[in-house]
């Protein structure tokens, strides 16, 4: 609410284990070959349940790249499930030459064991890219970001 910007969620039941999809997300550079336009992502600081990561993106012409701060933190439920809580600290350090850093971001995974070794992933996220992107634009990111993430990160953790 309040926002031009649309929420982007997807949900996909991967025929892997919790622990592998899991193992896939942790990996902060490997991620890059499957997160949605990723042009490189890094691990910043780990710190018991929490996680702070950098990760530029690339941008269709005439958009700047952007790139984003995220501070992720687990949380397991009492049915086996692991919930990583994304939010954006787009000051936790100085901004990038080339690079316009996305003003907000507010999200999650979830991973859900399922019977038969299955995990069911459901990606959200709400961002603002910052600078001046058109909603129309944003929108479009909306739409692909989640189904080619989850599609991609479907295929590495059913190998």
């Amino acid at each position: 609410p309040g926002s031009n910007n649309k929420t982007e969620q997807g949900v996909a039941t991967m025929k892997a284990p919790m622990r592998k999809v899991l193992g896939l997300q942790e990996d902060a550079a490997g991620a890059c070959a499957w997160i949605h336009e990723c042009k490189s992502q890094k691990l910043l600081k780990h710190e018991g349940d929490q996680s702070w990561t950098y990760t530029q993106f690339n941008t269709p012409w005439p958009v700047t790249p952007r790139d984003s701060v995220l501070q992720v933190t687990s949380v397991k439920g009492s049915d086996g499930s692991l919930t990583r809580n994304l939010i954006g600290v787009p000051t936790y350090i100085p901004e990038e030459k080339g690079f316009v850093r996305v003003a907000q971001v507010e999200g999650f995974w979830k991973m859900v064991p399922k019977g038969d070794n299955s995990t069911e992933v459901t990606y959200q996220v709400h961002t603002k890219p910052g600078g001046s992107v058109p909603s129309w634009l944003a929108n479009k990111f909306v739409v692909d970001a989640p189904f080619n993430t989850l599609k991609a990160l479907k295929e590495r953790a059913e190998k």
